[in-house]
């Protein structure tokens, strides 16, 4: 490995482990919201750094085509200690600003969803149901009139020929009525009775 290349490894090094500073600094963040789930948060944990690994090593590979040295290890290092001691403090802050900003623009999003499209959907989903329940109301008093408007006349056409029927007939339908009527008052008596038995 030429000295070059040597330098340019530990020059891309260093930014390696100032970026590496800033991404744990960041899971860190967002660590909270996941850390009562032990597996969620296990395995969150294993592959944030099985993937920084890889990613460091592929840009290991891309300098020097992977070659380990010590000083790699002391290059990330330096490069991690120096994002603690100079940009710690400063990129917190930064990221604080930047989660509030998102955050904002997402609620005021979500109200501004809520108010352009789930809102009047509910409205106009409930005005529906409204005007159907309405219309099926029409529909069957219409249908109420009609049948008593053709119901009337026929009543009055069978009661017409009740009255022409002789006094033995009337008599006799009478008498047939009073008898069904008995018998339905007996079934009802009888039913009642077997309830109040099984009580």
């Amino acid at each position: 490995m030429t000295l070059d290349v040597q330098f340019m490894t530990m020059i891309v090094m260093v930014i390696s482990g100032f970026y590496l500073g800033i991404i744990q600094e960041t899971f860190r963040r967002f660590q909270p919201h996941w850390k009562e789930n032990r597996f969620l948060r296990y395995f969150l944990e294993i592959t944030f750094w099985l993937s920084q690994v890889l990613l460091l090593f592929y840009v290991l590979f891309r300098v020097n085509a992977g070659e380990l040295r010590f000083y790699v290890f002391l290059a990330l290092l330096l490069g991690f200690a120096a994002y603690q001691a100079l940009a710690a403090h400063a990129y917190k802050r930064l990221l604080e600003y930047v989660i509030r900003v998102i955050a904002a623009c997402y609620h005021f999003l979500e109200k501004l969803i809520q108010t352009l499209i789930i809102t009047p959907v509910k409205y106009l989903i409930q005005l529906v149901i409204t005007l159907i329940l309405f219309v099926v109301q029409l529909v069957i008093s219409i249908l109420l009139f009609i049948a008593k408007v053709i119901i009337f006349p026929i009543k009055w056409v069978i009661y017409l020929i009740y009255r022409l029927l002789p006094k033995s007939i009337q008599n006799f339908l009478h008498k047939t009525a009073g008898f069904y009527s008995t018998i339905k008052n007996i079934c009802r008596k009888g039913l009642e009775y077997l309830k109040f038995k099984r009580r």
